[in-house]
């Protein structure tokens, strides 16, 4: 499966994704489900019993006093014991053991949910035997379980840090019953397979695994393969380009591994116990939270931030997710909030890092990160800024949505305006059910419209303010809870949506894009350059340095250099040389407001991109010129 979607985390279905059924059954299993029944302990459970049980475990997840969490083990002792009959009900076994794991009412519940947890892929070879569909377990709403197979078209970052990593090293395989090389890898093959072109050129069954295997002789294929394209003398950009034109199917057992979903918890060493009822969104005021001291930020170590990076590519990758921040994060840059163990923390952490330099967008800031709760990975973050302005996507697992979501939002929130210096937060539209169906049934739109954000589009505001009107009048009158219609929901999706802390201008922000800079910067290469981005960045450049008093050289240039600006910042100031190239009065500019202008290009290649984002927060003048430039 690709699934990456850079920019707000959309997934496409796995590449070319096979059965992952096993044959093996006994005649005793299928006596048992003929009549409906498991075996337990030597007894048989009936299926319906079983479904009664994981219903009360289920509710119990929200149930709190001081009988509830041995009414829990009561439920989890009986329900370990059970053989369960298919991977449906297992699945729902397994969720509630990790949300217990995340939010447990005592200590004895976080040791029966790890012990469970840690021998749960036998009781996943069980419903195996039975030939069960495993297929069930390969969604993105649930894969990743131990004891399952999985099978993606990784990027070339993911997939060289997977075959690399010693908890799955030789263990990775190209699925070649779901891949049928073509003329790319007959093309890119011969720079590293001696006289493979020779065959693949001109003959119609090149036998493409007999050409991989022989060429990597002991060698996992895989990683042979990944490391020809790691040694090329090409720039990262470039070897990523050439591997994933491939599209190589991957494909691994996770085994008992601790990368797999059921297991990739950190060891927590205090833990929050809950005693009474999760707090709820209704409960959440974003005022309030933003409003309070910000939290501690803790820069970590170079080791302690590379360990980050793999937990958030393990996290990642059994969720079939990849998302640009976490696939090349900075290991130098990571920075923990622990908000605590005690009320007012609740046992959480988040974790939030940059790009390395030479990964950088051109113009936006990025900071990406995840939040544990009790040690359990429980969501994703994204957040894209521009002087005050950040753009958010904040993703929960499917497992968790119940667990005080409005809450936790909230308190990452505080984490990304403390780092980022944010005063207008966005969330864009694929967030609230634009394109995206499960947005819509959830009603992700009033999730955020209830913490106070607000449409950046008057006829969509006007619709807000209309439903919210119908709600009012059904409550009012004592009728059944109305729900927007679907229709309406992807309406309401169809614009961002804004909160404003105080002191911000709002408003500003409404109808900016940099998608819309971009889109100008291209029409103007075609007006005026004859669609030559080459001649157009040197032009571009050229006229930026007169502006600027400055002279730098092109990144491409052959020349030994003798400008003290390095090649990242020569590389920025192209950027935003094409970017300001459409800015009027530029030349009218203070010497104090090109100064600043020159301050900023050159932090953009700095090791903290922090401070190139809160340098374009002082800016007025280039702030107001962007934001008519984008808008």
């Amino acid at each position: 499966m690709n699934a990456i979607r850079w920019s707000d985390g959309r997934l496409a279905r796995p590449h070319g994704r096979r059965s992952l059924s096993r044959p093996g059954i006994t005649t005793e299993v299928n006596a048992a489900q003929a009549r409906h029944e498991v075996p337990l302990s030597g007894l048989f459970m009936a299926a319906n019993s079983l479904d009664r049980h994981l219903t009360q475990l289920e509710a119990g997840r929200y149930r709190f006093g001081r009988d509830e969490a041995a009414r829990l083990l009561k439920l989890l002792k009986l329900l370990d014991a059970a053989r369960f009959p298919d991977p449906s009900s297992l699945i729902r076994f397994h969720e509630a053991l990790l949300f217990l794991r995340a939010f447990p009412q005592g200590p004895a519940v976080v040791r029966a949910t790890e012990r469970i947890l840690n021998s749960f892929h036998k009781k996943v070879e069980a419903v195996r035997e039975v030939r069960a569909d495993m297929d069930d377990f390969d969604t993105f709403e649930v894969s990743g379980i131990a004891g399952t197979q999985m099978e993606d078209t990784l990027s070339f970052d993911v997939a060289n840090w997977l075959v690399n990593i010693r908890r799955m090293r030789n263990k990775v395989e190209i699925a070649w019953d779901n891949y049928e090389p073509g003329r790319e890898l007959g093309t890119t093959g011969p720079r590293f397979i001696p006289f493979l072109d020779d065959d693949a050129y001109v003959e119609a069954d090149t036998p493409w695994p007999r050409w991989l295997e022989a060429a990597a002789g002991k060698k996992r294929v895989p990683a042979w393969l990944i490391s020809r394209f790691e040694k090329l003398p090409l720039i990262p950009q470039q070897k990523a380009e050439l591997y994933e034109s491939l599209r190589v199917p991957l494909r691994w057992n996770l085994e008992n591994s601790v990368i797999s979903r059921t297991r990739n918890w950190k060891p927590a060493h205090r833990i929050f116990y809950h005693t009474t009822s999760l707090i709820s969104r209704s409960q959440v005021s974003l005022a309030a939270e933003l409003a309070r001291r910000p939290q501690q930020l803790t820069r970590l170590s170079r080791k302690q931030g590379e360990q980050a990076m793999d937990m958030i590519r393990e996290v990642m990758l059994v969720r079939y997710r990849q998302l640009y921040g976490t696939t090349l994060g900075d290991p130098a840059s990571v920075v923990r909030a622990d908000l605590g163990t005690h009320e007012a923390g609740r046992g959480v952490e988040i974790y939030l890092w940059n790009l390395p330099p030479d990964r950088r967008l051109p113009l936006r800031a990025y900071v990406a990160g995840l939040t544990l709760k009790n040690g359990v990975p429980i969501n994703y973050i994204e957040a894209i800024g521009l002087c005050e302005w950040m753009e958010v996507g904040f993703n929960t697992f499917y497992t968790f949505r119940g667990g005080e979501a409005g809450w936790i939002y909230a308190q990452v929130l505080r984490c990304l305006c403390h780092r980022m210096g944010t005063t207008c937060i966005s969330v864009y539209p694929y967030q609230l059910g634009n394109d995206n169906e499960e947005a819509i049934e959830s009603g992700a739109f009033w999730f955020y419209r209830k913490l106070g954000f607000r449409p950046g589009r008057a006829d969509l505001q006007k619709l807000a303010e209309r439903e919210e009107q119908k709600i009012a009048a059904a409550t009012k009158l004592g009728k059944a809870k109305y729900r927007t219609p679907a229709r309406t929901l992807k309406r309401l999706a169809a614009g961002h949506v804004f909160y404003e802390l105080p002191g911000s201008e709002v408003g500003a922000w409404d109808r900016f894009s940099t998608r819309n800079i971009g889109l100008r910067v291209n029409r103007r290469m075609a007006r005026d350059f004859g669609g030559d981005a080459v001649l157009m960045r040197e032009q571009s450049r050229r006229a930026l340095e007169r502006v600027l008093n400055v002279k730098i050289e092109s990144v491409r240039s052959r020349v030994v250099s003798t400008s003290s600006w390095a090649p990242l910042e020569k590389a920025a100031f192209e950027n935003f040389a094409l970017v300001l190239a459409d800015v009027p009065g530029l030349r009218a500019w203070t010497p104090e407001e090109k100064e600043d202008l020159v301050r900023i290009i050159r932090a953009k290649g700095k090791p903290d991109e922090m401070l190139y984002l809160h340098l374009t927060q002082r800016h007025g003048r280039l702030r107001k010129a962007l934001l008519t430039l984008g808008s």
